[in-house]
């Protein structure tokens, strides 16, 4: 079967989600109307910041990228609006340039990058540009993209996948392939030292950066050295696809293939994920967004398979997408943000929390169940 004709048989599924976007979201763009930063999490029912950094904060793109979403949806002119002002916005993390870093992605492509290519604005192209050269800036000639800033000259993580989505968009713009090989470089890295042969991955690598020596794999956001933090599984889910999707270099569709089953393999009982994969069979702490990201990336990874294997990854994204609808989601009127449940880190205070980030994937794969081909990556 097609993707097309595997969507359309849940197609009553989609639409009562649309439905309940259609109401959810307007009170969110309410509660974020006329804040002096973008939306994060919430807290007593109000939209709160990320925690630091300000407008530096790595996640603010998600949120003009659930704008550009419901934009598309609707065709409501509140919600371009909303997306161009937090857009505008973004441009004082420019100026504040000590704190940007490998995220520079997730911030602007689905900002600044979605406005140039939805409407053609040339501002909008600029930012999208400057974002580009920051983040191959930050390239080791060695062969990975450095990750955050200070003493950490020899970190690169797995989010990074996702980021290289920005390069490999101004290489299509400008014609420049230098963006491409950097992003490529980087993406052959992380399949060499970052996935696993069960198709698990480390969160963190520590370089030597004048040697490319491993020096460090720390626990990162995860429950130890050597476990399995399900997000940084699903960002090196879609983040492999979607460089197939950019490059046709078979590996990247292999491991995708590869993740993706290991992935499955550790949801299936429930299809809501646990924060680590390895983490005390006692503990029960989730991630919904690992599950959000998981799952656009499973629906997108079938659209590039045959027959069984096609129908094996879209039915797992379905499967996470309507357990987060039924057991994650928080659709009253009270609450802005939609997946709750989410926890940025094991090891932190932020459990069973809203993120954005999190809604920006749930909209994101509901859109692809709804027929819409745009894809903000």
């Amino acid at each position: 079967m097609t993707f097309d004709e595997m969507r359309l048989q849940h197609e009553a599924f989609t639409e009562s989600v649309l439905q309940k976007l259609k109401k959810k979201m307007p009170i969110a763009l309410k509660k974020a109307q006329g804040l002096d930063f973008i939306p994060y999490t919430v807290r007593d029912g109000a939209w709160q910041p990320g925690p630091v950094d300000g407008l530096c904060w790595w996640t603010n793109g998600f949120w003009p990228g659930e704008m550009w979403e419901m934009y598309r949806l609707t065709g409501e002119e509140a919600y371009r609006a909303e997306a161009e002002r937090a857009e505008a916005m973004l441009d004082s993390a420019f100026r504040e340039f000590d704190h940007l870093h490998h995220d520079v992605g997730f911030m602007w492509l689905l900002s600044s990058g979605a406005n140039f290519r939805m409407t053609g604005n040339d501002v909008s192209r600029k930012r999208t540009l400057l974002a580009a050269h920051l983040l191959s800036g930050r390239f080791n000639p060695l062969g990975f993209i450095r990750a955050w800033n200070g003493d950490n000259v020899g970190w690169a993580i797995i989010d990074c996948m996702m980021n290289l989505n920005l390069l490999y968009w101004a290489s299509d713009l400008t014609g420049d392939p230098r963006f491409r090989k950097v992003a490529m470089t980087h993406a052959n890295t992380a399949m060499q030292y970052f996935i696993r042969e069960n198709g698990s991955s480390n969160h963190i690598v520590v370089f030597d950066p004048d040697t490319m020596e491993v020096k460090d794999i720390p626990a990162g956001q995860g429950y130890a050295s050597g476990s399995s933090w399900s997000r940084g599984q699903s960002w090196a889910l879609y983040g492999f696809t979607l460089s197939y999707l950019h490059t046709k270099k078979q590996e990247y569709l292999d491991t995708a293939k590869k993740v993706a089953r290991y992935f499955i393999s550790q949801v299936q009982d429930d299809w809501i994920p646990r924060c680590d994969f390895c983490q005390p069979k006692e503990d029960d702490l989730r991630d919904a967004c690992a599950g959000a990201i998981a799952a656009c990336g499973l629906l997108e990874l079938s659209k590039l398979c045959q027959d069984g294997e096609a129908r094996f990854f879209f039915d797992a994204g379905m499967n996470i997408l309507q357990a987060l609808n039924s057991r994650s989601a928080d659709w009253s009127a009270d609450y802005p943000a939609i997946l709750t449940h989410c926890t940025a880190s094991y090891h932190g205070n932020d459990h069973n929390i809203a993120m954005n980030y999190a809604d920006f994937f749930f909209i994101e794969a509901i859109l692809k169940l709804n027929g819409d081909t745009f894809l903000f990556w």
